[in-house]
């Protein structure tokens, strides 16, 4: 069992990703609009997600910023009408520190950060609002990371931002508890440093926060397989199952029902081999 403060989790944990962008690399303009949106919701959580993660930006290479208040009108329908009808916790996936707090106002139960609370005011939101955060390593900023990403060791360059990152959030009255952390999978990184990272993930369990991994469709994959983003669901679930056999409690993917699938399957040999 995983606890972040009030929120807990059976681990494995899915969390079904949900962009309510018209951009987003994946699934962009497919569930924009309150009503698509929450039909995706529901069918997740159906299907066996622990927690919806909404996003209103996109964060894919070279992507637009969004201000501030077409974030909040594309988010806050959403998570007020997840939060209402599906029995399931929804996390924001923001930077912004206003839109943290309006989405945790709405409902939401969790800030997903790619920046780890490093924008602006955003590190003494998290701490007021006191919810579970998932602080993010990327290097550079989403229009220009993927620009010659370089790493003397990107293992331990990534651990080291990510402890570096929980000691400023504790300092900043955040509980620790509260904390999970996620390298950054596609951030900043070439598909060598991610494969480096998902072969090693097992090493930033140093960091002493749990792992949450996001490897779902992303452009390394599709390296490895030659396959567009609409085909890499085997590769997805492999990666998956991989993160968690390698000590990731929660994977962030976009095809719920197969992944949850595939992890019973590793949970049962991961209990096993705790036996």
């Amino acid at each position: 069992m995983l606890t972040l403060g009030p929120l807990e989790f059976d681990v494995p944990a899915v969390m079904g990703v949900l962009n309510v962008t018209p951009d987003s690399f994946s699934d962009g303009g497919r569930f924009v609009g309150r009503d698509a949106a929450l039909r995706q919701a529901e069918a997740m959580a159906r299907d066996g997600a622990a927690i919806i993660d909404v996003g209103g930006e996109s964060t894919r290479p070279g992507a637009a910023d969004v201000s501030e208040q077409e974030e909040l009108d594309r988010v806050l329908p959403v998570i007020e009408a997840v939060v209402e009808a599906a029995a399931i916790p929804v996390s924001i996936d923001t930077s912004k520190p206003a839109v943290m707090r309006a989405a945790v106002r709405a409902g939401a139960a969790m800030i997903n950060d790619v920046r780890a609370l490093r924008g602006h005011g955003a590190l003494q939101a998290a701490a007021e609002l006191q919810c579970p955060v998932c602080l993010m390593h990327m290097q550079g900023q989403p229009r220009t990371m993927q620009q010659e990403p370089s790493y003397g060791d990107v293992v331990a360059d990534v651990a080291e931002f990510l402890v570096q990152r929980v000691r400023a959030c504790v300092a900043a009255g955040l509980a620790e508890e509260r904390i999970i952390v996620d390298p950054g999978f596609g951030f900043g990184k070439t598909p060598r440093h991610n494969i480096e990272l998902l072969a090693n993930l097992r090493q930033l369990q140093s960091v002493g926060r749990p792992i949450l991994a996001g490897l779902s469709r992303k452009s390394t994959l599709g390296e490895l397989t030659g396959r567009d983003v609409g085909e890499r669901l085997p590769a997805s679930i492999a990666a998956a199952v991989i993160a968690v056999m390698e000590g990731a409690a929660i994977v962030r993917v976009h095809d719920v029902r197969e992944t949850v699938d595939a992890l019973r399957v590793a949970a049962a040999v991961l209990e096993r081999d705790g036996d």
